[in-house]
């Protein structure tokens, strides 16, 4: 089974965050926080949108 990715660690922060937890982001730069080139590897992993059809 697959480790869930950088975008779906950030929505879950962003979504702890908004249900009160105190938690924040970190700043871009900062220790521990993702790099652009963490950024880039995750876009060539990422699943490409599905367009919806009319039923």
């Amino acid at each position: 089974m697959a480790k869930p990715g950088l975008y779906s660690n950030i929505a879950a922060k962003r979504k702890r965050i908004a249900a009160g937890s105190g938690e924040t982001m970190r700043k871009p730069g900062s220790k521990g926080a993702p790099t652009a080139a963490a950024f880039k590897a995750a876009a060539k992993t990422a699943k490409k949108p599905t367009k919806k059809g009319k039923k």
